[in-house]
């Protein structure tokens, strides 16, 4: 279980993403971005070392406000295979220094995100210590997804989102593309678009409005 320490961060979240983000190919606004945070949730890592959240932000620096997805980790150590995806370390009140990476390159994340989809995770509360969040949503499709995935293989950034190659651990079956959506926007999500599974969540609209949309989704498997 996750515990949410009621703590400060120096430099904050906002703070380490306002710096981050604009190097990213996805991002839509300006030199200096004007974060708000607009929702996400968490999962919890069964080793209970790494934590792991969905961050939702609206950026509002541009000609009109865009809301993104940050997937992160926090770790107490380095993660050298995760090297590309540092966003910043942080003094945490309670836990000490912390290295925040994209989750998008952490294995962590990627394979408590699959967990989620397979129905072996719970998401949980973006604010609360063990209490599920019941706004999450996720659906499969055909023969749903796989046990016994792992990843991240390769990570590749593209305008709107962050594609995952993930496969089975003995690396000698099909392989899939785990879809992240960076910039969220609200409505259904498509139909017969060959989805494994994938995840549906809310967000704060800079208005207050609920919003609610795709996150995620898994393709299904080629050979």
């Amino acid at each position: 279980m996750a515990v949410i320490h009621r703590t400060t961060m120096s430099p904050g979240k906002l703070e380490l993403l306002a710096a981050w983000m604009p190097s990213k190919p996805w991002y839509r606004g300006g030199e200096a971005p004007l974060l708000a945070k607009a929702g996400g949730f968490r999962l919890d890592d069964p080793a209970g070392e790494v934590g792991i959240e969905f961050m939702v932000v609206t950026d509002t620096s541009g000609d009109s406000p865009v809301t993104y997805q940050v997937p992160m980790t926090y770790r107490g150590m380095p993660l050298e295979s995760a090297a590309d995806g540092l966003i910043g370390t942080s003094e945490h009140g309670v836990l000490g220094r912390r290295w925040i990476y994209d989750g998008t390159h952490d294995v962590v994340l990627v394979e408590q995100l699959l967990a989620l989809l397979a129905g072996r995770a719970t998401a949980q509360d973006q604010n609360a210590s063990d209490v599920p969040d019941p706004t999450v949503e996720v659906r499969t499709e055909g023969a749903g997804v796989p046990q016994g995935l792992t990843g991240p293989g390769t990570v590749t950034e593209t305008a709107d989102a962050s594609l995952v190659t993930v496969g089975p651990a003995a690396q000698d079956g099909p392989v899939s593309t785990l879809t992240l959506c960076r910039v969220l926007r609200p409505g259904p999500a498509p139909e017969g678009d060959g989805s494994a599974g994938r995840v549906l969540a809310g967000w704060s609209a800079p208005d207050g409005t609920r919003q609610h949309g795709p996150f995620a989704r898994l393709a299904a498997f080629e050979r």
